[in-house]
């Protein structure tokens, strides 16, 4: 590696290392060879520069997923610029914050948005609105398909910014984890080789690329190994299990997977030519894990990180994968499982997750508060995720901080509770939340989705969890709902749930 520190140097030299082999191979369309995406990053960054670009500068990209956008996320850190990816599903009003707090050079939407996104620059003084629409099309591509090819790649130190990724600001206002060119570059080298990457394997690419695990695990790593991408728009059942044979990784979210075990054209011939299955981004349910290797002879391979470290433990490629863990620390990245002083806790004890390494984030775009709360002076940050480690050195992830419930001055937590919901006949998956409660404080209660024509009924659930808990983990409620709300990664949304039934037992004494 070089001693420029800007990502796309690196990538750039694998791009010109693999010449016209192919990068993208896009179902039912013309796709993209690492010369054609050399060039096409050319043209983008050249039309960045146009625009006025400038090293540092913030680019907000509101767009649907296309080629083109990957040529600019590209460009924009070959100019070295710093990448603002948004959710597609972000209101206007949502887009204001954003805009707001990062305070952008140019802002890249999809052409229906041009209108709003214009008032929203003028509100915030910035000076470009440019437009891509899900085909690449836009007004950004029209100006790059007029600029040469030939492009500067702008040196960057390590330590510079790469992308601005905000959280889901579940707790307060939406945070911009400050991710540099080294906090990338550390993480995909890293899983290429942990995930055992070499000369001829194929990416199935299903995800949105606005998130951490589209955009920087997925394109990142297959990129550093010169893959071809075959390049879907969305997770489509029919699609992925078209496309399958042709692959031999495929990284999702859970609820691919269940997608795929419920679809009754996916099969183990299906999956005759895959090497791995890697899940993230939510917790995969310890039985999913069971029904896939059934099925396929695979065992998905679990992994766990977050916006401000990427990837931080994953299961091993050799070696056993055990459901309902996320495996242990990346090379170079320490783990500990900690109390509130950040003190190491006994293997199996429950505590907070925190970790340090060349992947952990800069801090949070100018909040040096709250930088200072979650990163502690020895430089581990503070997850937000309860787990548990064993003496090998083996996370589980119980839940989050937040979703800790505290019922009669004991402490629940919603795993526990959940692993033995799941195991039920009839029960799908679980959700288990704290309410409030007039005597106990917090109360414990379960949101359940049921298997087809399964009959369960609360009284024997209930039941059924008081002969394998203690008392104050067993539910004062059971809840069937026909799905969990969930975020565009697949996450249950607790949030959502304890807003939807906060006043459940207020009235209970």
């Amino acid at each position: 590696m070089s001693s420029d520190g800007n990502l796309y140097t690196l990538l750039e030299k694998r791009f010109l290392e693999a010449g016209d082999s192919p990068a993208f191979t896009v179902p039912g369309r013309v796709g993209l060879s690492y010369a054609g995406l050399l060039d096409k990053v050319g043209r983008y960054a050249n039309a960045l520069r146009e625009l006025d670009i400038r090293p540092g500068d913030r680019v907000t990209v509101q767009v649907e997923k296309s080629l083109a956008n990957v040529a600019l996320y590209l460009a924009v850190m070959k100019v070295g610029a710093v990448y603002q990816p948004l959710n597609t599903a972000y209101t206007t009003a949502e887009v204001d914050y954003f805009v707001g707090d990062a305070e952008p050079r140019l802002i890249v939407a999809d052409p229906v948005r041009r209108a709003a996104m214009d008032e929203l620059a003028d509100k915030h003084g910035v000076p470009a609105v440019e437009t891509l629409d899900a085909q690449g099309e836009g007004t950004l591509a029209e100006l790059a398909a007029g600029m040469p090819v030939a492009a500067e790649t702008t040196p960057r130190a390590g330590d510079d910014l790469a992308g601005l990724l905000y959280t889901s600001g579940t707790t307060g206002r939406s945070k911009g984890a400050m991710l540099t060119h080294r906090n990338l570059s550390s993480n995909a080298l890293t899983l290429k080789d942990l995930w055992a990457f070499a000369p001829g394997d194929v990416l199935l690419h299903a995800l949105p690329i606005f998130h951490v695990h589209g955009l920087y695990v997925a394109l990142n790593t297959a990129f550093l190994n010169r893959s071809e991408i075959i390049w879907l728009a969305r997770f489509d059942a029919d699609q992925v299990i078209a496309q399958l044979p042709r692959a031999t990784v495929m990284m999702g979210v859970p609820t691919f997977y269940t997608r795929l075990l419920a679809h009754s054209g996916f099969n183990h011939d299906v999956c005759r030519n895959m090497r791995l299955f890697i899940s993230g981004s939510a917790p995969l349910l310890a039985e999913t894990h069971r029904q896939f290797a059934a099925v396929t002879g695979h065992e998905i391979l679990e992994r766990y990180g977050m916006t401000e470290c990427g990837m931080i433990t994953s299961n091993p490629y050799h070696g056993e994968r055990v459901p309902g863990t996320v495996g242990f620390a990346l090379p170079e990245v320490k783990v500990r499982i900690a109390d509130a002083q950040g003190r190491p806790v006994a293997p199996g004890e429950v505590g907070m997750l925190e970790t340090d390494g060349p992947n952990r984030f800069k801090g949070y775009w100018r909040m040096p508060e709250k930088t200072a709360e979650e990163i502690r002076p020895d430089g581990f940050f503070i997850t937000g995720d309860l787990a548990t480690m064993d003496e090998q050195g083996r996370v589980t992830i119980v839940g989050r901080g937040k979703d800790l419930i505290i019922s009669g001055g004991f402490n629940v937590y919603p795993k526990e509770v959940e692993t033995e919901l799941d195991q039920l006949t009839g029960i799908e998956e679980s959700a288990v939340i704290g309410v409030p409660h007039p005597d106990f404080g917090e109360a414990v209660v379960a949101v359940v989705t049921l298997k087809p024509n399964a009959s369960v009924d609360e009284p024997t659930v209930i039941g059924q969890l008081a002969q394998r808990l203690a008392k104050f983990k067993v539910p004062k409620r059971v809840l069937m709902v026909n799905e969990l709300p969930r975020n565009t990664m697949g996450k249950v949304q607790k949030a959502e749930l304890r807003k939807q039934y906060g006043d459940l037992l207020k009235i209970e004494t």
